[in-house]
Parts: C-alpha cells; sequence; structure tokens
C-alpha cells in the first residue's frame, strides 16, 4: 500500500502536471484540443466577416476596387512580411522549448513580441492615413481640414505605382470642415472607366445611378458603397489587430515562465499552444492581405493613398 502512494505522490508531482490529469501526454493532448476547439470556433467567427465581404465585393467589385486603391499596399506587405517572420520566431520559440534551450527561449519570445509590437505600429501609421484622408466610414470621426490646406505627399508605393504630384510637391487636400467620411473624383472616375468598358454588373449599375433608365452615375450612392469596403476594412483589421494584442499578452506570459526556467523537454505544451495561436493570426493576415489591398489595383495602379 505504501508502495502505492509513493507512485501516486511521485506521478503527481511531475514537472508541470495538473492534479486533474493522470501523466503528462493526457495534459499535452487535452490542452492542445482544446485550442483547436477555440481555433475552430474562431475560424467560424472570421469566416462570417469574410462571408460578408466576399457578398459585397461580388455585388459592387469596381467600388470595392475603388477603395482598395486608397491603401497602402507598400506597408500592408511589410506587415505580411512582418508576420511571417513572427510565425518563424514562434516556431523557434516551441523548438528550443522542448530542447529546454532557456536562453533562446527567451530571445526568441522578445523578437517575436517586437515583430507584434511592429505590426500593430504599422497598422497605426495606416490608422492614421485613413483619418487624415477622410476614409473612415464614420462621419465626423476624420480630421477636420479647412480650406485651402495642402500636405506633402509621403506615402511609400509599390514599384509598378505612379501618382500626380502637385506643384512644389504637395498634394492638395479637399476641405473637410466636419471630418465627414469623402471619396475623390479618381473613385467616380474608376467607375466611369468601368462602365465605358463593360464592366459594371447589373447590380452596380442599380446601386451607382441616381436613374437607372438615364445612366447618371450618383456620387453619393457611389461613396456609399466604398464606404461599406472601409467599414469592412476597419472592422477585419480591427478585430485581427485585437487578436495581436491579445497574441502578445500570451507572449508576455510565456517569457515570465520561460525566465523562471518552466519549460523543458519534458513539460512545453503552453508553449506550443500559444504558438498555434499565433499561427492562426498570422494566416487569418495572409488571407486578409490580398483581399483588402491587392485586388482592383490593377485599375488606376496607384489611384489613392488616402
Amino acid at each position: 500500500m505504501a508502495n502505492h502512494e509513493d507512485k501516486h505522490d511521485d506521478h503527481y508531482h511531475q514537472p508541470g502536471l495538473q492534479h486533474q490529469f493522470d501523466d503528462m501526454s493526457q495534459q499535452m493532448d487535452s490542452g492542445t484540443l482544446g485550442m483547436w476547439v477555440f481555433l475552430a470556433q474562431e475560424i467560424m467567427f472570421f469566416g462570417g466577416l469574410f462571408t460578408a465581404y466576399l457578398v459585397m465585393r461580388t455585388r459592387y467589385p469596381m467600388a470595392f476596387a475603388a477603395g482598395s486603391n486608397h491603401l497602402d499596399a507598400f506597408l500592408g506587405g511589410l506587415n505580411t512580411l512582418v508576420l511571417i517572420v513572427s510565425s518563424l520566431t514562434m516556431a523557434l520559440t516551441v523548438y528550443f522549448a522542448q530542447k529546454g534551450n532557456r536562453n533562446m527561449q527567451i530571445i526568441l519570445i522578445v523578437l517575436t513580441m517586437i515583430f507584434g509590437t511592429m505590426f500593430l505600429g504599422i497598422k497605426g501609421v495606416e490608422y492614421t492615413s485613413k483619418y487624415e484622408h477622410g476614409t473612415v466610414p464614420v462621419d465626423g470621426w476624420n480630421k477636420v481640414i479647412k480650406e485651402g490646406q495642402h500636405k506633402e505627399e509621403t506615402s511609400l508605393r509599390l514599384p509598378f505605382e505612379t501618382i500626380a504630384h502637385a506643384a512644389g510637391g504637395a498634394e492638395h487636400i479637399h476641405a473637410n470642415p466636419r471630418g465627414d467620411f469623402r471619396i475623390e473624383d479618381k473613385d467616380i472616375e474608376l467607375i466611369k472607366i468601368a462602365e465605358k468598358g463593360g464592366f459594371l454588373t447589373k447590380s452596380e449599375k442599380i446601386g451607382y445611378y441616381s436613374d437607372y433608365s438615364k445612366r447618371e452615375i450618383s456620387r453619393e450612392k457611389i461613396k456609399g458603397k466604398i464606404r461599406i469596403f472601409f467599414w469592412l476594412y476597419f472592422v477585419m483589421t480591427g478585430l485581427h489587430g485585437l487578436h495581436m494584442i491579445v497574441g502578445l499578452g500570451i507572449m508576455l506570459w510565456l517569457l515570465y515562465k520561460a525566465w523562471q526556467s518552466t519549460y523543458s523537454a519534458e513539460y512545453y505544451s503552453p508553449v506550443e499552444v500559444a504558438g498555434l495561436y499565433w499561427h492562426f493570426v498570422d494566416i487569418v493576415w495572409i488571407f486578409l492581405f490580398p483581399l483588402l489591398y491587392l485586388l482592383g489595383r490593377h485599375f488606376l495602379a496607384g489611384g489613392g493613398h488616402g
């Protein structure tokens, strides 16, 4: 009887083993399964947003192309690269946790956090640009601009993109005294080009024309469809950014535990489970980047910087 109690006591005190599990293998399997179930509901959550995006883009492809031309593809691509590298550092963190290498765990967790913070910083630059150029889809939430203001052009472009500069290298900013959501003349021009080329779908014609029988394009109706694009842009990227913030919190916790030499070849499942979450967040962005930034950029290349 004493031998049985000793055996049970030794089993109970395995490093990292929680009392509700029989052994480390069962604990690891349970944690991994729990994370996959959580990620499954996250896929359904983002899947609803992607479905809404695809439905609206199918109905109004040219308005969404106009909206896409307002996004900075260079910054979006840079953020994609940052997250891909962060996935590498996260995977290496799991590897060195399995090896029980404390120092490399700490270094790689810090690097992963740096890349995550860089992503959020770049996204903050993009959001600031939307605020300044009047493309936040809520009236009154954009920068108030008085008549005659100018701004130096500083946005970064892809190599194939061009943009006309005003005299002296300054970009004229249209007045926006109330901070309303606004579109630009080039957005209307894109729709007109599509109309002449026969690219508009029937739903677009109904959605863009103030008088369908006279084929009169309504600026306000086009503005409403482009506003839908920016609503989806802010909701999808904002929720993704929120998940990144949660991921940084998880990394901070891992860093604290790694500093205490918690993880080893016998106990590393929290690092592996956290890695699954981090990779999921990265994968979501891999889908967001082309859908939001790249589709439609062949129309009026470089046509937007707001």
